[in-house]
């Protein structure tokens, strides 16, 4: 039988290339978002002659994955993306508490909450690939863009907490992939559209970060920061001042329409 993989936030970006990536390893697959295109994105995916289940679930709460766990049919998760992820734009007094508890909500809580149920089963058959998608951003204070970094400085962290307690567990790995300002709906769905950072048409190519992320996935690396530019970021964000980090962030992601 196949091997299965899951991966959440596979409707469109880099978990949709993801996903891909594992189609052509051979993995049978479970693919979530929390909305519709998730069902073309398995189609397109079911052209490679693996089996796919494609699952529409609000991933910031507990129902929601447990309904994308059960897919399983008691079958192992041989390989878990954790991606799915939420961003918000805008100054934090401006955001509504339903907006900025729903980024926690799905970069946080219900992140940890499917790592837990997987990781659960991988350490008790010492077995399995897990990557969670942190972001540079949580290296830096990110002025205008203030719940979102703090959630990935949270999953960052996080990630390298949990690998040092399973070190034992030479079966299980668990890679971070740690990607900049990538070309996705993520800038769109966060209202950022008229930021710097949202209208630069620089942004990293989905496929390739994807790329990056499979790679150190399958050699089992702890961390990959894509593109040379993000790790030069990552560098900087270790010896300069957090006022300095925070006044580089505004300038990128605080609105050019902004009084």
């Amino acid at each position: 039988m196949a091997k299965l993989a899951l991966i959440t936030g596979a409707s469109t970006g880099i978990g949709f290339e993801l996903a891909h990536l594992a189609a052509d390893n051979g993995y049978d697959l479970i693919i979530a978002a929390d909305e519709a295109l998730i069902e073309s994105a398995a189609a397109d995916l079911r052209t490679k002659n693996i089996a796919v289940t494609a699952i529409e679930a609000d991933l910031s709460t507990f129902e929601g994955v447990d309904r994308v766990l059960a897919a399983a049919n008691g079958r192992p998760l041989d390989l878990v993306c954790a991606n799915a992820g939420r961003g918000l734009g805008h100054g934090f007094l401006d955001q509504s508490v339903a907006d900025w508890t729903k980024v926690i909500d799905t970069n946080i809580t219900g992140t940890l909450y499917l790592v837990q149920k997987v990781l659960t089963e991988m350490v008790a058959r010492n077995d399995g690939k897990l990557l969670i998608t942190g972001s540079i951003a949580g290296f830096i204070p990110g002025s205008f863009q203030a719940v979102y970094n703090s959630s990935k400085s949270f999953i960052d962290s996080f990630a390298d907490a949990v690998r040092n307690e399973l070190k034992d567990s030479d079966g299980v790995t668990i890679t971070t992939l740690m990607p900049g300002p990538t070309e996705t709906e993520f800038f769109d769905r966060a209202d950022m559209l008229d930021t710097q950072v949202g209208a630069d048409d620089s942004k990293a190519d989905p496929a390739k970060v994807a790329r990056d992320g499979w790679a150190a996935l399958m050699a089992g690396d702890a961390h990959i920061v894509s593109g040379f530019q993000n790790k030069l970021q990552v560098a900087a964000a270790h010896v300069l001042p957090a006022a300095m980090l925070a006044e580089r962030h505004r300038k990128m992601a605080e609105s050019v329409t902004a009084e």
